[in-house]
């Protein structure tokens, strides 16, 4: 059987969507109807998930997380397909979110510095995670799969969130899908463009394939996370890329 490692954050292990990954540490968040799992199912790969929420470029590539190796120590060479998602931790997109959505007085406090340099720096990072995950299994597909759309477009509301502070998350969005990007052409990866098909999905939509705000609460998906549906599109996109065009499952 081909084998298939995923790696990334939050946004690829799917905390709080039931069922739990079996085996997986109890802080990666990890669910056993993610993307990576999907994917595996529909074809007939043997998974290796080890996507960890929390997880930034640095635990890809020599961080340790509790219980957990880097994730990059998951390749052996043999792989024939690799995905990952990853970034946002590097720049705390989504804590800025959570942040910005607190009343005024409670973020009174600079919680969070600014993000521009932030955003360079994952740049960087990003192609050194497609360098090394090429370096380690260069017969692989590696896949870069970008972040959901939080956000809705310019022009409709996204309470708690002021206009302000809905367009600084839109900047720090598109900066992230550019920098993954570009890290994908310049390494010789692939890239999954989960972003640009979501616009219409946003967590403030009529068919959301992420949450919104609200607090964590056992059994559901994580707040500004992705929702099942969201990893069954998520899914759908990579399993349409993996196949190519003509073949059953891209049709």
């Amino acid at each position: 059987m081909r084998r298939y490692v995923a790696l990334g954050s939050s946004m690829a292990a799917g905390p709080g969507i039931r069922p739990r990954a079996k085996g997986a540490p109890f802080l990666a968040g990890r669910s056993a109807r993610n993307y990576p799992h999907l994917v595996a199912d529909r074809l007939g790969l043997d998974l290796v998930d080890v996507t960890y929420s929390g997880a930034t470029t640095a635990n890809v590539l020599s961080q340790t997380q509790p219980g957990a190796a880097p994730q990059i120590e998951a390749l052996d060479g043999t792989e024939d397909l690799i995905t990952v998602t990853i970034g946002g931790n590097d720049v705390g997109y989504v804590p800025l979110l959570f942040a910005a959505g607190l009343p005024r007085l409670v973020r009174a406090l600079p919680l969070f510095g600014k993000r521009e340099g932030a955003l360079d720096e994952v740049g960087e990072a990003l192609r050194t995670v497609g360098t090394s995950l090429r370096q380690r299994s260069p017969e692989a597909r590696v896949l870069f799969v970008d972040y959901l759309t939080l956000l809705p477009p310019p022009g409709i509301a996204a309470p708690p969130l002021s206009d302000a502070d809905a367009a600084t998350g839109r900047h720090v969005a598109q900066e992230l899908a550019r920098a993954t990007a570009r890290a994908a052409a310049d390494t010789g990866c692939e890239l999954v463009r989960a972003a640009e098909h979501s616009v219409a999905h946003h967590a403030w939509s009529a068919d959301p394939w992420t949450t919104g705000f609200g607090f964590p609460l056992p059994g559901r998906p994580a707040p500004l996370h992705p929702n099942a549906a969201g990893m069954r599109a998520v899914a759908d996109l990579v399993v349409a890329q993996v196949s190519g065009p003509g073949t059953p499952e891209s049709r």
